[in-house]
């Protein structure tokens, strides 16, 4: 009897994470070598160093661009990985690329992919979902954009930050160096750990 209940309260405590034992799956949407909404992340990331972190770079999920011509020959392995990230994860730490007010082609193809093998994407993840650009919108439009679609894909976003002007704004040293959007920040983290206890 108690080892049946050690085993049910295993399985609730992984399924709703406490703060102290996350597992974060954290990715830049895009594949560039020098991403600015990596260098974010990276930055986010130390906030919760004290947990388990898998980085993914989407340079390794590299895959066909998706047709339903190739579909009929199966799923990539990348797409798989990508899913088995999320599935293996608590939460979800992202930030998107903006191109021509959407998502970058390098991250719709791996979302395009992953959503023909599982539509709920996300798999019912809390998500800190970030975006940020060189201009004074800081990637706004696919921040909507994610905002209105992610949750269709199992996405619980919880709290969401956009960057403006990142070269003004962010430093590779420091991190965020505009004390007011610094503050804000890190009030939005401070509110996304709070809905995880």
């Amino acid at each position: 009897m108690v080892d049946y209940l050690s085993k049910k309260l295993a399985k609730f405590r992984g399924r709703y994470p406490t703060i102290e034992n996350m597992k974060i799956f954290a990715f830049a949407g895009s594949n560039s070598s020098t991403s600015i909404n990596r260098q974010l992340v990276e930055f986010v990331l130390k906030s919760f160093d004290e947990h388990e972190i898998n980085l993914i770079d989407l340079n390794d999920y590299n895959m066909p661009i998706f047709s339903v011509d190739l579909e009929k020959n199966g799923f990539p392995n990348e797409a798989y990985r990508f899913l088995n990230n999320i599935a293996e994860s608590d939460i979800i730490i992202c930030s998107l690329a903006e191109n021509n007010r959407s998502y970058s082609v390098a991250f719709k193809n791996v979302f395009d992919w992953a959503s023909r093998i599982n539509v709920k994407v996300f798999q019912d993840k809390p998500m800190l979902l970030m975006t940020t650009s060189p201009g004074g919108y800081g990637g706004g439009n696919v921040m909507a954009e994610a905002q209105k679609f992610f949750p269709q894909f199992g996405a619980i976003i919880k709290e969401t930050f956009s960057l403006p002007k990142f070269y003004e704004n962010f430093d590779l040293n420091n991190g965020v160096i505009n004390p007011e959007l610094l503050t804000s920040l890190n009030e939005k983290i401070n509110n996304f750990k709070k809905q995880l206890a």
